[in-house]
């Protein structure tokens, strides 16, 4: 099917396709609710294991703790790789 175009004015075409008193929708703001979260042990060692400083890695890594110890190697090999 084709249609004919008529020529338009620039100001015809605005106000044309200018919507009419188009309404935003209103949100009602959502109520806090008090939520308790429990997460497992191991997640919680894990996010304590991901949020240690360096100095707490090296402490435990003296005190014999082997994951501390392979994080410090890998640190080590690291700086080792940068400096290549």
């Amino acid at each position: 099917m084709m249609s004919n175009v008529t020529n338009l004015t620039q100001a015809q075409v605005a106000t044309q396709t200018k919507p009419a008193d188009v309404k935003t929708p209103q949100t009602k703001p959502q109520q806090q609710s008090d939520v308790n979260v429990q997460i497992s042990d191991a997640a919680m060692a894990a996010l304590k294991e991901a949020t240690e400083t360096p100095a707490q890695t090296a402490k435990e890594a003296s005190a014999g703790d082997q994951q501390a110890k392979k994080v410090l190697a890998k640190e080590e090999a690291a700086v080792k790789a940068a400096e290549k």
